[in-house]
């Protein structure tokens, strides 16, 4: 007769049970493990140049570029957003080697104020020495646009050309300019040595879309919203000091490429166009050292009669001999506005010139006004003096504390501030930092010494984003004052 009884498990039965949850368990554990080590160390190296924009960013982008014109209202006029904000803006700078690095880093600090306006920046530099990894992490941290808005960021990309091509590293932005014309709301060229603001940038929509309201859709690719460079006057033969500062009393801003009188004649021209001339005067002088293009404009003067925009060829002249400027006046200025090439019509806003004024960091070449062979000069005029190198300057006190010194110090102290220069998308990290590209650098053709600092320099960058932007001891082991002579 069966029995009533619930039939206990056995103890066998029991341990079994235990081993295999205990089993489970540790399995889970362990997988679990890996997959975190596996996500942390797997860093995704596609770059971040031209990626494409996210759903939501791509809807409000594309809202954005569907109407330019809507786009480049005030925010006033367009009733809810800044003329800042969602734009993507490609800049491409121009900076040879070490030479500026000083102005480049002041550059490169404007268009970071840029992405903190709510725009999306990707600058791509085009040089021909390799950034130590130091260097590159200081700049790092100092570019880092900690999201301000949804569609706001900040890419820096460092492209390395061959030393051989001298002045044409002013060419190469003009090709990626038309291959991602549709990518972006603005185009910037500048070099780099020119202070641009987001002032400037808005400046610079404005004016456009106030250009194309006078004249119409059709004829506002014949011309285009410029910029004037300026400098401070400061005493040619002071040094200033706390004793000779009064010496900066009567110093302000001048436009040292634009001489002559009376004004306008000499310097200023008015605009023949009916309209436009109400509003907008040209420089005599149309040298910017830079130019901004929407991608309209771009498209119109590929196609414009005589123009060619899009390609890159020589300027004119003969062997060394130019006819109307250097490679880099050609590039920035001359092709555009010159009459017998596009012959696009430089405008700037009397009411809003000011905007459309930038900062020549050096703040040099007024000193070279009046002289032989320059501005303003004649053969009679005083020689414009150069240096023979070998001048013994005067360095600055030694306890300064420079940047790199402090940035590397800060690093040591905090060794576990690691995860800056990497992000997560779709469970996957990937360094996000300042991207260096050398792709067309033959590091076989440099000079013994330099090729052994080229190639440890970009075996240390690509270990450097291998282990997700963050420095070791080696990359720290530099020596402060001379690792930009050993480039």
């Amino acid at each position: 007769m069966p029995s009533n009884r619930t039939r206990l498990p056995s103890g066998i039965a029991v341990r079994t049970t235990l081993v295999i949850a205990t089993s489970f368990l540790c399995g889970l554990a362990l997988a679990s493990a890996l997959f975190l080590w596996h996500a942390i160390h797997s860093i995704d190296h596609e770059p971040l140049l031209f990626k494409p924009l996210r759903a939501a960013d791509a809807a409000a982008h594309s809202a954005l570029s569907g109407d330019r014109e809507k786009a480049a209202l005030p925010q006033e006029a367009s009733g809810h957003r800044s003329l800042l904000s969602g734009l993507r803006v490609l800049v491409t700078i121009a900076s040879y080697d070490f030479m500026q690095l000083a102005h480049l880093e002041e550059v490169l600090d404007g268009f970071q104020d840029l992405c903190y306006a709510g725009s999306h920046v990707d600058v791509v530099i085009y040089t021909t020495v390799v950034y130590p990894v130091a260097l590159i992490d200081m700049l790092n941290d100092r570019m880092r646009c900690n999201d301000p808005s949804p569609t706001s960021g900040m890419t820096v990309t460092l492209i390395l050309k061959p030393a051989s091509v001298r002045l044409h590293l002013v060419d190469f932005h003009r090709t990626l300019f038309y291959d991602r014309i549709d990518l972006y709301d603005v185009f910037v060229y500048t070099e780099d040595d020119i202070r641009i603001s987001p002032k400037t940038i808005a400046a610079y929509l404005h004016e456009t879309h106030r250009v194309s309201s006078l004249v119409g859709p059709t004829h506002a690719s014949d011309y285009n919203v410029g910029i004037v460079r300026y400098e401070y006057n400061f005493p040619e033969n002071v040094v200033i000091t706390d004793k000779t500062r009064h010496a900066t009393e009567n110093v302000t801003r001048v436009y040292w490429e634009h001489l002559g009188k009376p004004i306008f004649e000499k310097a200023v021209d008015k605009v023949e166009h009916q309209e436009l001339s109400k509003y907008y005067v040209s420089m005599h002088l149309h040298h910017q050292g830079m130019y901004m293009a929407t991608p309209d404009l771009l498209r119109a003067w590929k196609d414009r009669p005589g123009c060619k925009f899009d390609e890159v060829r020589n300027r004119p002249g003969s062997g060394s001999q130019p006819s109307e400027g250097t490679q880099r006046v050609w590039m920035s200025s001359q092709m555009l506005f010159g009459k017998r090439h596009c012959g696009v019509t430089q405008l700037l806003p009397v009411d809003n010139f000011g905007q459309l004024t930038v900062l020549h960091l050096p703040n040099k070449n007024y000193r070279r006004v009046g002289k032989q062979g320059r501005i303003g000069g004649s053969d009679n005029s005083p020689k414009n003096e150069f240096s023979d190198g070998t001048e013994v300057f005067e360095p600055s006190h030694p306890d300064l504390l420079r940047a790199l010194e402090l940035h590397i110090e800060m690093k040591r102290q905090f060794p576990h501030l690691k995860s800056t220069n990497v992000a997560g998308e779709d469970g996957r990290l990937r360094y996000v930092g300042i991207r260096m590209v050398d792709t067309d650098l033959n590091v076989g053709s440099f000079a013994k010494d330099h090729r052994q600092v080229a190639e440890k320099r970009l075996e240390a960058y690509r270990a450097y984003v291998g282990r997700g932007g963050y420095m070791i001891d080696s990359d720290m082991d530099i020596d402060i004052d001379a690792w930009r002579i050993t480039s």
